[in-house]
């Protein structure tokens, strides 16, 4: 089932709705039409989910919580790419990079709602030049909630112009409950056993380094936070993890498992993508507070971003992220919950 509500309008006077997908055992996802943010998520009465009661902490925040990420996922060097010799340049917001599309990307956008076969499609398009990126591309965002407790989440792209793409969902879980605090209590487990090397601005060298002895490594369940502030390089750069791992395989595959160990909640994430970034929240430092008056300090939530790599437009050897005009960008991630 789906239920439509009226959630508020924007700064701009744009109206805003909220939809909640529920099974049969009670089970609950609500998606806001502005930025497809994942807004709360209940399993066993327990919301899982960071998020806000109202929609203009949502505008205030700069965290992308919950939301749909886009054009292009992570970070691109310099703000700039190169395509059929041409040098495009990209709007600078995170230091000397371009992140998560820009200053105003799609977790900015107010998304155009459908409700069909028991899912929520939600559509944008996005113009030739926005943000800098070539061609208009029309984009689409499939959320369903299954009576197995898998949320799926299905991204499709076309364009007019070669162009790149990498979409993604910046949901932060706290598998205790959002309100918990912090990620103490959580374990992890990674099925990848190397990832992109970052520079001191969390920018991917270019390099893969191996996870053996070092922090890096959740091949095996991990406490999340036992090795976080360890004297390793990596770690120094982003205050903690911020890093994309290089997942094992091709097509639809496990990603991640992850438990919150007070609530006993396992989720396991599956996608078709070839890397994560999982993002600690390291840098959040919110001056609103959360749902039910909550205080989401840094730590206290965990991002899993199935994605292509990060800066792959300027990295060769990285799996490419360009969508050409005729072809169709397709990618599918799955939570499951237990």
């Amino acid at each position: 089932m789906i239920f439509k509500e009226f959630y508020g309008n924007t700064q701009y006077d744009q109206q805003v709705y909220r939809f909640t997908l529920v099974n049969r055992s009670g089970t609950r996802v609500s998606v806001l039409t502005y930025g497809g943010i994942i807004q709360s998520f209940f399993f066993r009465g327990i919301d899982i989910v960071l998020g806000f009661d109202n929609l203009q902490n949502y505008e205030l925040q700069d965290a992308y919580i919950g939301a749909i990420i886009g054009r292009f996922a992570n970070r691109i060097g310099n703000g700039v790419f190169p395509l059929n010799n041409t040098t495009y340049h990209l709007v600078k917001n995170n230091g000397p990079n371009h992140l998560h599309g820009g200053v105003e990307g799609f977790d900015r956008k107010v998304w155009r709602a459908e409700e069909k076969d028991e899912s929520l499609h939600l559509f944008y398009t996005s113009l030739d030049g926005e943000e800098g990126y070539p061609g208009n591309l029309e984009t689409e965002v499939v959320y369903h909630l299954d009576e197995e407790n898998c949320l799926s989440i299905e991204y499709k792209a076309a364009t007019d112009k070669d162009t790149i793409v990498n979409l993604t969902n910046h949901s932060y879980f706290n598998l205790n409950g959002h309100s918990f605090g912090t990620l103490e209590e959580h374990e992890v487990q990674i099925f990848g056993d190397t990832f992109t090397e970052n520079d001191e601005n969390a920018l991917p060298t270019g390099k893969i380094r191996g996870v053996h002895n070092t922090p890096m490594d959740f091949r095996q369940p991990n406490l999340l936070l036992d090795r976080i502030d360890e004297d390793y390089d990596q770690l120094k750069f982003g205050k903690g993890y911020d890093h994309n791992w290089v997942i094992h395989g091709d097509g639809l595959r496990p990603f991640v498992k992850a438990r919150g160990l007070v609530s006993g909640i396992m989720m396991e994430i599956f996608s078709d993508q070839p890397g994560m970034q999982m993002y600690t929240a390291n840098f959040l430092n919110l001056s609103m507070k959360g749902k039910n008056n909550a205080i989401y300090p840094a730590r206290s939530g965990v991002c899993f971003e199935t994605q292509g790599f990060p800066d792959a437009p300027n990295k060769r050897g990285f799996p490419s992220s360009v969508l050409k005009t005729g072809e169709q960008y397709r990618s599918k991630t799955l939570i499951v919950l237990h």
